[in-house]
């Protein structure tokens, strides 16, 4: 070797030894290697055997993207049908034409931190453990941070899978941000590994989790999930998998194919459960009742053996697309008020959407015979709330007024480089876009006005909820000293009646994450309505200790607290 030569191979190598100390996750995603390409398809022999594909992708304006665009290993497939070929369901594959949307929708609010637990002093609801006692969620219940994170934040809480799955690179994990596939920045836990079982490997965790909670984290596995996760033959996961294998099949957040269909580029919905709601016979939900109600096409596109489903809209909906998760769904098991008995996943109640207001919430699970939980402390069987921020907002002032999601939360920005407009797949609140939002409306309004309003109506919303919390507490405090009187079983399950109502008009504004700025009215007087049973439970018990004890009893007798919400509660 010349001397020449091995001067330059030093200096080589050191570059490179150099150049990796400094290379990040973000330098990571950019140097990834480009999928090789195949040759283009002849979309005509597809279109042999996938009918449904052909009528979609023949009308719409992907009409010319080839199936190698989203496909590989087609011709493996051609030559023997049983060798399946890999669908794409990253963001990147979307993001080679759509490259703004693409870059937005990772968008990192670095004001926003993760794990905040609702149950916070300052947060939404204080005494959310006392509350729901003895759920799941008491384990870990944060607010939301944003769509990119949704999977691995969920796959991360306390409460769902027993802390079996943490990030590789511990709390430094949380400095990383941009399109991160879920397992490259997790792993499993040496304790867990091998361990075929749904538990608890680190104190203060549960393992609450199951197959339907990540249908609105994640379509990763669109393919291989029959019409309402039902368990049969020929698919690879169901509503009765092993969660913790599940999860592992899984890498990407809220995948552009949900909203969009791939191949006729129009808007659609994939959710099983809330396609299950728009066709069921009663047709009972908001959807139905609206006159203006956006049409859907629903079409069967299993090729596989088994039912698989999805539903093109007419134009686009974000109620109904955002609604797929932003939405009060049903997805654990429960108990039939009944007769007490077990409803475990195999059961379709375990996937399902009401899909209507607060105000029919509670009799909707009345009809289907589900509550999710057993409070700890009263015995009553109540409900628990996901996030039903789509039912909130139909019929408020800005729904009737033509306002949709996408115009608070995805508006229309302009790139100041290249002046190109588009819809920003930044999901966040639109205190960060008030220009292109409050103020295309308002334009009275200046940006701190708009701020001011909004941060007005939310602090009002919030006292509110605060003291439907307080009534609810003194509630669950009078079970208690009525089981010491010796109260009667009748009269407590009397008491847990108003227990049920009342917490379902308290639980359903913690869970709603504009904490009801989405219904400014409609939240006001379900949280009042919440107050009002509470003191009705109360007087309850409270007559009940009278008549055991001959005495008068605390403070907390509705008829002195009538101040409090200016309306004679018991009347």
């Amino acid at each position: 070797m010349s001397k020449k030569f091995y001067v330059m191979f030093v200096a080589v190598l050191t570059l490179a030894l150099i150049g990796g100390f400094y290379f990040t996750s973000a330098d990571a995603q950019k140097a990834a290697p480009a999928v090789k390409a195949e040759k283009p398809a002849k979309v005509e022999t597809c279109y042999a055997c996938h009918v449904p594909i052909k009528e979609l992708h023949t009308l719409g304006k992907h009409k010319g993207v080839n199936c190698v665009s989203c496909h590989t290993g087609l011709d493996k497939h051609l030559a023997n049908v049983k060798e399946r070929p890999v669908t794409r369901t990253d963001h990147k594959a979307c993001g080679a034409c759509h490259k703004e949307q693409y870059e937005s929708f990772f968008t990192m609010n670095w004001k926003k931190l993760a794990r905040i637990e609702k149950a916070q002093p300052k947060e939404k609801a204080p005494a959310f453990d006392l509350l729901m006692m003895p759920h799941g969620f008491t384990r870990e219940h944060n607010i939301q941070r944003s769509h990119s994170f949704m999977l691995i934040d969920h796959l991360l809480v306390d409460r769902a899978y027993g802390g079996r799955f943490q990030p590789k690179n511990g709390w430094a994990f949380y400095g990383m941000s941009g399109d991160l596939k879920a397992w490259d920045v997790l792993t499993e836990i040496p304790q867990a590994k091998g361990v075929d079982a749904h538990k608890p490997f680190l104190h203060g965790t549960g393992a609450f989790a199951n197959p339907v909670c990540l249908n609105c984290k994640t379509q990763d596995h669109i393919l291989d999930w029959a019409f309402m996760g039902d368990p049969v033959p020929g698919t690879k996961w169901s509503r009765t998998s092993k969660v913790y294998e599940f999860a592992k099949d899984l890498n990407h957040p809220l995948n552009c194919y949900m909203c969009h269909d791939p191949h006729a580029a129009k808007p659609r919905v994939v959710r099983d459960a809330l396609i299950e709601a728009l066709t069921r016979p009663e047709a009972d939900t908001l959807w139905h009742k609206d006159p203006n109600r956006t049409k859907i096409d629903v079409k069967d596109m299993g090729l596989r053996g088994y039912t698989r489903k999805i539903a093109i809209l007419e134009k686009t909906d974000t109620k109904l697309q955002c609604g797929q998760c932003h939405v009060e769904y049903n997805c654990n098991p429960g108990i039939d008020p009944t007769d007490g008995k077990p409803i475990g996943m195999a059961d379709r109640r375990t996937n399902h959407f009401p899909f209507k207001s607060v105000w029919d919430n509670n009799a909707h699970y009345d009809s289907i015979k589900f509550r999710d939980f057993k409070h700890g402390i009263t015995g009553a069987l109540l409900w628990k709330a996901q996030h039903p921020e789509a039912e909130t907002f139909w019929n408020s002032k800005h729904q009737k007024a033509g306002v949709n999601c996408n115009d608070c939360h995805m508006p229309k920005v302009t790139d100041p480089k290249t002046k190109k407009t588009y819809t920003s797949h930044w999901q966040t609140n639109p205190k960060n876009y008030i220009k292109e939002t409050c103020l295309k409306c308002h334009p009275d309004w200046d940006e701190k006005k708009a701020v001011y309003v909004i941060d007005s109506a939310v602090t009002h919303l919030k006292g509110k909820a605060r003291k439907a919390e307080f009534w609810l507490t003194q509630l669950i405090n009078k079970f208690i000293e009525a089981r010491a009187a010796g109260v009667d079983e009748a009269v407590l399950k009397d008491a847990r009646d108003k227990h049920y109502h009342a917490h379902t008009h308290w639980e359903w504004w913690t869970a709603e994450t504009s904490a009801g700025f989405h219904n400014i009215d409609q939240a006001k007087e379900s949280l009042n309505t919440s107050m009002i049973r509470s003191m009705e439970g109360i007087q309850i018990l409270e007559d009940a200790i009278k008549a055991k004890r001959g005495t008068d009893t605390t403070f907390t007798t509705p008829v002195r607290a009538k101040h409090f919400i200016g309306v004679d509660p018991v009347k």
